[in-house]
């Protein structure tokens, strides 16, 4: 399995697991089993096991269990659902995993503000279930039912982020515990600040490193009087990709557009029982008015039309709509099963709009020319696709393989002045590559990281390479 190796460390002091215990009594966990659930990640990374788990309920647990880790030294690595791809929430240097999934709690909506402030561990989906009454939603959506917690420290996006943004522009405000016990809040919900420095987007994206997100105040939209999907197959991949950015450069305000290239319809079709025609399809979803719904349809198709694509596949019903996303978002489970036993290795660059055909069709040629089976789909309103290989575990020459395309992909990305990594963040996976795409910067990331925690106790090992 790839990056079997991590540090060799030693044990925790005794005085330390005595406090640890006597603080969180049944709520600290150091049996194998509890250690073993917070050592796996949902990608191809080796486990790495915990040497205790805590279940935090408030912010004050979380900034009590950080200071004992601080007097001692001890590696803190926050854990939400555990859904990220890059690694992020693997103990890769032991110490405490600090479980957030007990803080679920929605603390207020403010319906007439737009807003509403949760704790860490609450869900994407739990959120939308209890504010659907308010007419209001809360549109970022990576796919996986990930904490908002999670969502916020990695920068999540996914399926609807061309038209609502990412984590980037949702958070209007965090609770962080520093890496000396401190609570701060980031910001207040005024909708705009020129108040000192930008806190809230320091953590945003900061992967735990910096400090552990606590609660979240967060953006809400008005659910959409019309929300109408489609789904158009294409006779050739450029076609497809064609028509997404002559959409986005006509001023059509796409909600959600997906590709999924011919290999990953035959797998959505073979896991999640559907009939589609296997050839490169687009899922696209309309917000709006109906009047407005009806003109943006109108200008998509015409232009899937002039680019090779077939007649548009509507779905007015909810449910209709809610079969054909869920498909979309078991997508990766539906790769990697195509091959039984296979191991998912999956990738995502993002590149400017205009640049976006080019590079897709560029990684399909080398994954055609190589042994590994692969899909591509992806978030292409924002220039942000991902590959998923799915790689026979007993044969390691296919990790290596993988991992020369994955190079090339990044490497082909970067020179279209693009990002190794659009939406699932640097964790382990993807170190090497953040030196590459900002050079100088990542000393200045350091410098950060090194300046709010001293002692390195704040999941340790991620983003950065080690240095030398």
């Amino acid at each position: 399995m790839h990056h079997a190796t991590y540090p060799a460390r030693a044990p925790l002091a005794p005085a330390f697991v005595e406090a640890l215990s006597d603080r969180f009594r049944f709520e600290c966990h150091l049996s194998e089993s509890m250690r073993r659930q917070h050592g796996q990640s949902e990608a191809h990374f080796a486990e790495v096991l915990p040497d205790a788990v805590v279940f935090a309920a408030t912010t004050q647990d979380v900034a009590d269990c950080v200071a004992l880790c601080a007097a001692y030294g001890v590696p803190v690595v926050p854990f939400g659902a555990g859904t990220s791809l890059e690694g992020h929430a693997l103990p890769v240097r032991g110490g405490v995993s600090i479980d957030m999934g007990k803080m679920n709690r929605i603390l207020a909506v403010n319906a007439e503000d737009f807003d509403c402030t949760v704790e860490a561990g609450v869900r994407r989906e739990e959120l939308n279930a209890h504010l659907r009454d308010t007419g209001l939603f809360f549109p970022i959506d990576p796919g996986a039912n990930a904490t908002i917690g999670g969502m916020a420290a990695t920068r999540a996006s996914g399926t609807n982020a061309v038209r609502y943004g990412t984590m980037r522009e949702a958070v209007l405000s965090l609770t962080v515990v520093t890496a000396d016990g401190q609570v701060i809040r980031t910001a207040r919900r005024a909708r705009k600040s020129a108040a000192g420095y930008d806190l809230t987007r320091l953590f945003v994206g900061s992967e735990g490193t910096l400090g552990i997100i606590t609660e979240v105040t967060l953006r809400l939209h008005p659910i959409p009087e019309t929300i109408t999907s489609a789904v158009c197959g294409f006779d050739r991949l450029q076609g497809a990709v064609d028509t997404v950015v002559q959409s986005i450069q006509s001023g059509v305000p796409l909600a959600r557009v997906e590709l999924l290239d011919d290999r990953q319809i035959a797998a959505v079709n073979a896991w999640s029982a559907m009939a589609l025609p296997e050839v490169t399809t687009l899922f696209f979803e309309f917000h709006g008015s109906p009047a407005g719904v009806a003109e943006q349809v109108e200008t998509v198709a015409a232009l899937a039309e002039a680019n090779g694509g077939g007649a548009f596949a509507f779905s007015h019903l909810a449910e209709e709509r809610a079969r054909l996303w869920k498909a979309r978002h078991e997508a990766y489970y539906a790769a990697i099963n195509m091959r039984p036993g296979a191991v998912g290795w999956t990738t995502d660059a993002c590149v400017p709009i205009s640049r976006l055909p080019e590079c897709i069709l560029a990684t399909r040629a080398d994954i055609d020319a190589g042994s590994v089976p692969a899909t591509i789909l992806g978030h292409v309103g924002d220039g942000n696709f991902h590959v998923i290989f799915s790689i026979d575990p007993a044969r390691p020459e296919e990790f290596e393989e993988v991992a020369r395309i994955n190079a090339r992909l990044v490497e082909r990305a970067l020179a279209m002045d693009g990002t190794c990594t659009g939406e699932h963040g640097i964790g382990i996976g993807k170190q090497d590559w953040l030196e590459a795409e900002l050079g100088d910067a990542v000393a200045l990331m350091r410098t950060v990281k090194r300046a709010l925690d001293p002692g390195d106790i704040l999941n340790p090992g991620k983003i950065f390479r080690a240095e030398a």
